[in-house]
């Protein structure tokens, strides 16, 4: 049976932030109701695993312009361009093909007047930042290795010229990069070293007598690796080499290399095919070398850093170290952009895997009709979820986009903001690549052996993800970044006279103590009196969401900075002890994430008036916040942060919540907006409809001719 009771909305409590993490204050959100609790009490009872109809009925079309944000018209205007069949993938088309088609359809890009938004008026452009990403970001439909050999060409190559060289850099090289007549590469990675950009060898040293620079990669190791275009189609470079002059390192810059004319390499450039890879094989990766070549002093992109013509170095930040990581901020659009992608990857996989399940019929059930996958409660809990979570992740990228586009733009454009920035693009992008490898692999299963041909689309959007989690900063090491944004919040936060530090200190002890002797424990147990109805109310409410999530981060972060305290300033023993709490420094980073995509949810509810739509909308939220909970249930339990009634509450009630959500999953997904074109699989677009509709219509058709034989009568035991 189908859970029909009356749907109320309640007052939340809206969180106030405080600290680094912040803390729960009040909410004035609005949620959906309690579950309405059975005669004994247990508001799971009963849950319904049917997919029976309701009254909840979405405003599909209020809902999808929700999604699509701030930047709706660049979005839609890159759907329909994505619709164009010269654009997608052919699936196993061999790879030389594969990538001279690619190669073409940046061309169509250029024609279509795609590519030019984040430019300048006098570039053609439209200084539209966000836009650009947003539009950028749904090519993900129509191939991968499109998206990503475009970002290549426009928003690494263009981007780099366009925000680390100045005036004489932009008239130069910008016109010929935008028009796509100078296929370019983005050469930072290092075959020696690839997060650890500080540290390349790659070295740019200057000559007075020539005004020249002399790029050289002085072993195999500082090789330019895995670089996009590299292989057959860059003609030029952005390099990123050690510049120095005058005898001094000045750290690493970004120079403008040419690599190639018509007849092939230029002198004293080389370079490999990096070959087949795991996926995104319409981009032509490669390695280049450089052996003393020369460019002109006026190459170098000089924005944070300039060498005049006898060799005297300057640069606006004095320093060395400060110069560095602002330079490689203005760069941060490579993993805005791969946070967006990785959410469309994971809409148009769950619509594909949804669509099926929804539609593939399985073992008989009570009334002997086979049941359709979607109605089977383990089914539903292995794709149900994980469409709350793709709705977060949508809301949070929508944060992350203005975040990106009040810096870009200048409106916003101070050091604060460039650091939420960086530190929001690192966490999103990490949380949402990694969701997308389980969340694909997981509608590969739920498909069988459906989900595995490739003409469904899922092995190939996977494998083309795949790489999403390592380039434009490997996973673990951002988290590491995001992890520092939150020790050195604690630290800030932290006092420093002697009676102030006694006094946290207490506080510190005092909350670890109520942890340990179990007095939230016995406080819940106390207000819940036995009903698990009431645990599973107060778990509802947003402030107790969100003092979970939260107070889970500022336990971890207050831990590891309590620790790195009793190094004093013993910069050996605090590197130690930092390096021993690494691991849960990156889940904290991890939990850090997940507060800031429940936020961003929380907010897109508050824009949306009161009515059905909202309260699914809450129901996603909520199992999305109860999802992460149960995920980290031990925690929670090791902490004292909840009573074993409430944790048992926890997953009774993301039960009710997926079974509630069950019959909405055709319109949710409707409200992504992707049409046929741009998912193009069959068993989404109708092929296993075709094949249940005719296999039930042969059935009844030969039950009301009498031709189906007997089945064989079981023995009785």
């Amino acid at each position: 049976m189908v859970d029909t009771a009356p749907v109320r909305s309640n007052t939340e409590r809206r969180p106030s932030s405080a600290g680094p993490t912040g803390t729960p204050g009040s909410d004035t959100r609005a949620s959906g109701s309690a579950p309405k609790a059975d005669a004994t009490g247990d508001p799971a009872a009963g849950t319904p695993t049917g997919g029976t109809d309701t009254d909840v009925r979405i405003d599909v079309d209020l809902l999808a312009e929700h999604l699509l944000g701030r930047w709706a018209e660049d979005r839609r205007i890159s759907r329909r361009l994505a619709r164009d069949p010269a654009l997608h993938k052919i699936e196993g088309q061999p790879i030389a093909e594969h990538r001279a088609r690619v190669f073409e359809q940046l061309r169509i890009l250029v024609d279509a007047g795609a590519i030019q938004r984040p430019y300048p008026p006098e570039f053609g452009g439209q200084d539209n930042h966000g836009g650009n990403l947003a539009a950028f970001e749904e090519l993900t439909v129509a191939d991968p290795s499109l998206q990503i050999k475009a970002g290549v060409q426009w928003g690494l190559f263009a981007s780099a010229v366009h925000h680390l060289g100045t005036e004489r850099n932009h008239r130069e090289f910008l016109p010929g990069i935008i028009a796509f007549d100078v296929p370019g590469c983005f050469a930072m990675t290092e075959t020696g070293h690839g997060s650890d950009v500080q540290n390349i060898a790659t070295s740019a040293t200057y000559d007075p007598e020539t005004q020249e620079f002399v790029v050289h990669t002085p072993f195999r190791g500082a090789w330019k690796d895995y670089i996009g275009n590299a292989a057959l189609h860059g003609k030029a470079a952005v390099v990123f080499a050690k510049l120095v002059t005058q005898g001094i390192d000045h750290g690493v810059h970004a120079f403008y290399v040419p690599l190639r004319d018509d007849d092939g390499f230029l002198p004293g450039v080389g370079g490999d095919d990096d070959g087949v890879k795991g996926g995104l094989n319409g981009i032509d990766n490669g390695r280049l070398w450089f052996d003393h070549v020369r460019i002109p002093r006026t190459n170098l992109l000089n924005r944070y850093g300039d060498v005049a013509e006898d060799g005297t170095y300057s640069s606006p930040i004095e320093s060395p170290g400060r110069r560095f990581f602002t330079m490689l901020g203005t760069l941060v659009q490579g993993r805005v952009s791969l946070d967006g992608a990785a959410v469309v990857a994971q809409k148009v996989g769950l619509q594909i895997a949804l669509t099926y399940a929804m539609q593939r019929r399985q073992f008989p059930t009570g009334d002997g009709q086979e049941g359709v996958l979607l109605d089977y409660g383990r089914h539903q809990r292995r794709l149900i979820p994980r469409l709350a979570t793709v709705f977060a992740q949508s809301f949070a990228h929508e944060k992350l986009l203005q975040t990106f586009d009040d810096v870009f733009s200048g409106r916003a454009d101070t050091p604060e903001r460039r650091e939420d920035l960086e530190t929001q693009a690192a966490a999103f992008k990490s949380m949402s690549t990694w969701s997308a490898l389980d969340t694909l692999q997981e509608c590969r299963e739920a498909t069988g052996g459906a989900g595995f041909l490739a003409e469904n689309r899922i092995t190939g959007l996977r494998a083309d993800l795949d790489v999403y989690v390592t380039f434009e900063g490997d996973n673990t090491v951002l988290l590491q970044l995001v992890g520092k944004r939150l020790l050195t919040d604690f630290r800030k936060a932290a006092p420093r006279d002697a009676a102030s530090t006694a006094k946290f200190v207490a506080t510190q002890v005092g909350s670890k103590l109520a942890d340990a002797t179990g007095l939230r424990r016995l406080g819940q147990t106390v207000s819940d009196r036995g009903s698990l109805a009431a645990s599973v109310a107060d778990l509802q409410d947003s402030g107790t969401q969100r003092a979970l999530l939260a107070g889970r981060v500022e336990t971890m972060v207050t831990e590891i900075g309590m620790r790195l305290r009793t190094a004093g300033k013993d910069r050996a023993r605090a590197a130690v002890l930092l390096n021993r709490s690494q691991h849960e420094l990156i889940e904290a980073s991890k939990a850090h994430a997940e507060l800031m995509q429940w936020d961003a949810f929380t907010d897109a509810i508050a824009d949306v008036p009161p009515g059905d739509t909202r309260t699914v909308l809450v129901w996603l939220r909520d199992l999305f916040a109860l999802g992460l909970i149960e995920q980290h249930l031990d925690w929670h339990l090791l902490h004292g942060r909840l009573s074993a009634q409430r944790a048992r509450a926890v997953s009774a009630y993301v039960d009710r919540l997926v079974a509630r959500i069950r019959p909405v999953v055709p319109q949710l997904i409707e409200s992504f907006g992707y049409e046929p074109a741009h998912v193009r699989s069959p068993i989404a677009a109708g092929a296993e409809q075709a094949r249940q509709d005719e296999a039930r219509a042969w059935y009844a058709a030969e039950r009301a001719a009498g031709r189906l034989p007997e089945q064989e009568k079981k023995p009785r035991p």
